[in-house]
């Protein structure tokens, strides 16, 4: 399966920014995810598997627990290709950050 089509479905984009920060037990990911999606246990445990199987989480059995947790390396291939849109959105975020830092400055100023 293609990168993109594993992000492309929101409740796999939304499970991965769970364990973006870290380790989530199984448990965690589906009581969040049956939450705000309403679908079942077994369908989130399908998500888990396709992200587990295309390399984007990996999982680790701790007694009758099973945590996951990003593997940042499936997501080099999504950067490599958003390298050559970059260019739209680098300068405005370079000139955001410039408008931040002088509104920082005028407001020790005051």
């Amino acid at each position: 399966m293609h990168a993109f089509d594993v992000l492309g479905d929101p409740v796999r984009r939304r499970i991965l920014e769970l364990i973006a920060d870290g380790e989530r037990s199984a448990g965690e990911v589906t009581a969040t995810v049956r939450e705000e999606f309403g679908i079942s246990q077994p369908a989130v445990s399908q998500h888990l598997k396709v992200l587990r199987e295309n390399g984007f989480a990996s999982v680790r059995p701790v007694g009758t627990r099973r945590l996951y947790a990003v593997r940042p390396e499936a997501l080099q291939e999504v950067d490599v290709w958003l390298e050559r849109f970059r260019r739209f959105w680098t300068p405005h975020l370079d000139a955001l950050a410039t408008e931040i830092a002088r509104g920082r400055r005028e407001r020790r100023q005051q």
